[in-house]
């Protein structure tokens, strides 16, 4: 408050900012959530605004409470997040070179819809300034083709990408999609040296080694079957139905092996896909939000993991992992795939004040820590790129903590033998060395929730299984082997 009695309100910059306070203030307050709600429920008119991110300047999204639409996807990528896109394809070249010492040939990309609908498309002006295009733009912001950067002024090779778009971006942008995919095609007929154009390199290698032609050889943008929206691999892992990597390999192949693009549109080119992911040196995601993070859905690890592993066995090289962040789009970064876990692990899981937030909500709150740790768990089990100490501080803090175990007691013991279960699990797989104390404490205190879990079902008959995992029967698993068996030979 002190700060605030010392401006000066007249001075013109400052009651400018107070009106633009004000205003936005006043919005807020205008906000009628509930009472839309109810007018929904009874089919009556909602006044239409748009969707966004308010803590990306998207002020214009107040009030809320209104029947939101989306955004004209003809205007993607908007101007300032094709800036952002090329910060993001500069730090992700320049990171490859500083590890490796060359350019990254092929960059694997998982594109999702929140980079259309919260980020403007950053992550599509970062696949297009990779391969060396930027868009052209109409005086009305629209987007009319791509103009091909010339190598000159580029400086550097072509990137080829390769790119698993959800299913969300799949059915709702197909124009995003066709306009990436046009721009391929181009880019691969270009008079050029292979060295400086990947993508040109690997459709001619796979135009003579294979004996495709131009059409198939110029696909890169994939996606599961039409009307499906598993990448698969999270089913696998949560069923504990694989036994090392090349079973998730075939899986995430399996099932996001379907074509994208102009003429092509959910196509099965299992073989192309796995062609392309051969010649894989990176692969790839971001973060734009905090309000969702690489733990918040098991699309992350099905997606970016299941990519990572199917890259890593096809290849039979070890493969970057590495994560964007534009949260602040003026502090654009690009790390290490581990260091964004230990990142949202240090800043929520363990978290004391996180915690104390979740455990607020009882039963609901013990469940989504559960979920959380499996996705870790997930992440492990496809990437290889989380810690033993993650496991060991995540065994302390909900097992060890007899605060936290009695939480857990009292208002969700499933969800804790679930992550009991999920760790000892990664322990006999191999995938975490647990420290002493964790090592000797887990399976005891394990058999203590068990206790817990009879007792609250002394009264219940029939089988139960603590915890959130897909039950898949042998029937089940044979035809999928079956079916895997046919479309990967």
């Amino acid at each position: 408050m002190k700060i605030l009695e010392k401006i000066n309100w007249e001075d013109p910059k400052w009651k400018e900012i107070r009106k633009r306070i004000l205003e936005i203030n006043r919005r807020i307050e205008d906000s009628k959530e509930i009472e839309s709600l109810l007018k929904g429920f009874d089919g009556k008119y909602i006044p239409p605004g748009p969707s966004g991110l308010i803590t990306r300047g998207r002020d214009d999204v107040l009030p809320t409470g209104r029947n939101f639409y989306s955004l004209d996807p003809h205007r993607i990528p908007t101007r300032s997040a094709f800036e952002i896109g090329k910060k993001l394809a500069e730090k992700v070249i320049e990171k490859h070179l500083n590890e490796e010492g060359r350019y990254p040939e092929n960059i694997a990309i998982f594109w999702m819809a929140n980079d259309i609908m919260w980020g403007d498309g950053e992550g599509m002006g970062q696949i297009m300034y990779l391969i060396g295009i930027k868009p052209k733009w109409l005086s009305n912001g629209r987007i009319n083709g791509f103009e091909i950067i010339p190598l000159d002024k580029l400086g550097r090779p072509r990137i080829d990408v390769t790119i698993r778009v959800s299913g969300i971006t799949r059915d709702n942008f197909p124009m995003c999609i066709e306009l990436i995919d046009e721009a391929i095609q181009k880019i691969a007929s270009l008079d050029e040296p292979e060295e400086m154009n990947f993508i040109k390199k690997h459709t001619l290698e796979q135009m003579t080694m294979n004996g495709t032609d131009f059409r198939s050889a110029t696909l890169r943008i994939f996606c599961s079957m039409p009307g499906t929206y598993q990448a698969g691999t999270q089913l696998a892992v949560y069923a504990s139905a694989w036994k090392e990597e090349k079973d998730l390999a075939e899986v995430f192949l399996y099932w996001n092996g379907y074509a994208y693009g102009k003429g092509i549109w959910g196509e099965s080119r299992h073989k192309e896909f796995a062609n392309n992911l051969k010649s894989v040196d990176v692969t790839y995601n971001k973060v734009v939000s905090d309000e969702y993070d690489l733990f918040g859905c098991c699309c992350y690890f099905g997606t970016h993991g299941g990519m990572t592993a199917a890259a890593r066995y096809l290849s039979g090289k070890e493969i970057k992992t590495y994560y964007g962040d534009t949260r602040n789009p003026d502090l654009v970064e690009v790390r290490d795939l581990a260091d964004e876990i230990r990142r949202v692990v240090r800043t929520k899981l363990l978290n004391p004040k996180w915690i104390e937030g979740m455990k607020r909500h009882g039963y609901k709150g013990a469940g989504d820590i559960s979920k959380r740790i499996g996705r870790i768990y997930g992440w492990q089990a496809t990437t290889k790129e989380v810690d033993d100490w993650i496991f060991d501080d995540i065994a302390r803090t909900f097992f060890m903590n007899e605060e936290n175990r009695k939480f857990f007691e009292e208002h969700n013991p499933w969800a804790l033998e679930e992550i009991a279960r999920r760790l000892i699990e990664a322990m006999e797989r191999g995938l975490w060395s647990p420290a002493d104390d964790v090592k000797k404490a887990l399976k005891e205190l394990y058999l203590e929730i068990e206790g817990w879990i009879e007792e609250r079902m002394s009264e219940v008959k029939g089988d139960f299984q603590g915890g959130s995992i897909d039950i898949l029967t042998a029937e089940e698993v044979k035809f999928w082997k079956q079916k895997m068996e046919e479309i990967l030979k």
